[in-house]
């Protein structure tokens, strides 16, 4: 095996994973509607925000081998949970972005390659996935 993270559960719901090529890492914890104390982000959180990264990472690969404009992007992100089994069952993601220099066809190669990302297409299809794009002037 070809081991790139590492993690250790350090009590108390509690978790610490280390990126081993970076030394970068990211602490969880359980969310306070399930017996945690909602001090980091909770697995589901991070599930929902690497969704939100993978898709601006790819719309940042896109347009920088394309020449397009990819400038002041933001990210709002929502999870929404289901019972029964727990689990995620909607993520909401607004890319707001600059809209100068963009024309119509940009937008729609950038959108595209948003909606295409590995993390996207790696979640199961019962996950609703509702992303929607902003532009400013």
């Amino acid at each position: 095996m070809n081991t790139t993270m590492k993690g250790r559960y350090q009590g108390d719901l509690r978790c610490e994973y280390v990126h081993l090529a970076s030394g970068e890492k990211i602490i969880t914890d359980a969310p306070t509607d399930n017996q945690g104390k909602g001090m980091a982000f909770s697995p589901t959180d991070l599930l929902c925000t690497s969704l939100a990264a993978c898709l601006t990472t790819i719309m940042g690969i896109t347009a920088r081998s394309k020449s397009i404009a990819f400038e002041d992007v933001h990210t709002a992100i929502e999870k929404r949970m289901g019972t029964e089994p727990r689990r995620v069952i909607g993520i909401t993601i607004i890319v707001s972005m600059s809209g100068k220099g963009l024309d119509q066809k940009s937008r729609q190669i950038l959108e595209h390659a948003a909606l295409t990302c590995p993390v996207a297409k790696s979640l199961h299809p019962d996950i609703e996935q509702d992303i929607r794009f902003e532009y400013t002037e």
